[in-house]
């Protein structure tokens, strides 16, 4: 059975120009309609099995918060069935049902007992929660004598320890300063290792790809795409990119004329690899290889090689401003890094139909965790600001990183460490 179910389900909001508006109409026994509607959720289906995790992306406004606060039980839909198996903790608004005149202990029992804790049950889970928050003696004192920061604490600490089996994470985590956030998704993770249900709402792209098993695009109210996190995190972008050219209202650019030509530069003409591709098909990528000092290719490279990143383009239109760039991930997908023509402040000249256009990008590589990299290279029209694009390959090339030393994390740090001993 399903720890999440919604079949159907919609919910709509009746909005009023005016709070009179709402008063004529309950006056006139609602004969008169005096409102709109607006129906932030259309039709929506999901299914979240136990001990899954489900990321829902999206814009802001295209009901992720509202279908999170349905499967809270916060609101009630307004079409459909939805059903949840297990006990919810929502990470939605924290410290909703606070009392700023009850110190925070008194607080960590109300709040605890309104999740469905026992009070044997916070006696056991109180040091946890105690330590968890952090806030030392303020644990005392009036809620309404906290910070903001000290408050998300105490909050957050209350509702991630309730042992749920179905927990609810939105963007409110966000508002937290940034001790607050590594502990937060740190904490998240261990509850999504041991199993437990997760719906996921963030604008985080690279922690949904992390941490989820499925995820769901919702737009205007309806899932436009569901499945795989990195699939639907690229048809978000494709989305969202097209959205941002059409505002035509962001600021240009003002790189100079052009970059530096080197005539030594060949066009290429291979791909490796093509997980997927999206774009208008103004231009496309043509080739990309990477190469050592020597001009020769290579596969496998090691921490503070030079190597150069080289892509070809062939433009099938007129494009004014084009630009060429390529972003670096790692064997999870997960975005190490990004650069573009634009970005490196080179502004390429106009191409014309026809027109095979290449760029070299020399880099240093940083010592990371050795493993296997891929290379997204692409191609677009406009600036770093607003562009179209026109191409775009997913994992194109992959790099394999050799053992270079002992990393810890993603990469190494370049440290110096000093010491001192006293008696």
């Amino acid at each position: 059975m399903p720890a999440i179910s919604l079949q159907h389900v919609s919910k709509k909001y009746r909005v009023y120009r005016r709070p009179s508006d709402k008063l004529l109409e309950l006056l006139t026994l609602k004969r008169r309609s005096f409102h709109e509607s607006f129906w932030a959720l259309r039709d929506i289906s999901l299914q979240v099995e136990p001990g899954r995790t489900v990321g829902v992306i999206g814009a802001n406004g295209s009901g992720k918060s509202t279908l999170l606060q349905l499967v809270a039980g916060i609101l009630r839909p307004t079409e459909g069935v939805l059903s949840v198996q297990g006990k919810v903790a929502a990470l939605l608004e924290l410290g909703a049902g606070f009392n700023p005149n009850f110190t925070g202990r008194e607080n960590v029992y109300m709040n605890a007992s309104i999740l469905g804790l026992q009070k044997s049950e916070v006696d056991e889970r109180f040091a946890t929660i105690e330590d968890f928050a952090s806030i030392g003696e303020f644990i005392e004192q009036p809620v309404k004598t906290y910070s903001s920061g000290m408050f998300m604490r105490l909050a957050f600490a209350v509702a991630i320890n309730v042992d749920p089996e179905v927990l609810l994470v939105d963007e409110a985590l966000s508002v937290g300063d940034i001790v607050f956030q590594h502990r937060c998704m740190h904490r998240i993770d261990q509850l999504r290792r041991a199993g437990k249900t997760i719906l996921f709402v963030s604008h985080d792209l690279q922690a949904v790809t992390r941490f989820c098993d499925r995820t769901v695009l919702l737009d205007h109210g309806r899932i436009v795409e569901e499945g795989e996190p990195y699939a639907v995190v690229q048809k978000y972008l494709e989305i969202f990119f097209e959205r941002e050219r059409r505002k035509k209202h962001l600021p240009g650019d003002d790189l100079p004329v052009v970059g530096r030509i080197d005539p030594s530069i060949t066009v290429v003409n291979t791909i490796p690899h093509m997980d997927s591709r999206f774009g208008n098909g103004k231009a496309r990528v043509h080739g990309i290889l990477v190469l050592d000092g020597q001009h020769q290719v290579l596969n496998q490279v090691r921490a503070d090689d030079i190597i150069t990143v080289r892509i070809s383009a062939r433009f099938e239109e007129f494009v004014e401003h084009p630009i060429i760039g390529f972003t670096l991930r790692d064997h999870l997908h997960v975005e190490i890094s990004s650069t573009n023509t634009s970005y490196e402040r080179v502004k390429l000249p106009p191409a014309n139909a026809g027109d095979y256009v290449t760029v070299d990008f020399r880099v240093t590589l940083p010592r990371m965790r050795p493993g296997s990299y891929s290379i997204s290279p692409a191609v677009a029209s406009g600036s770093i600001w607003e562009h179209d694009i026109c191409d775009w390959i997913d994992n194109a090339y992959i790099l394999t990183l050799l053992d270079t030393g002992l990393v810890y994390g993603m990469w190494k740090l370049e440290v110096e460490a000093s010491y001192r001993i006293t008696r």
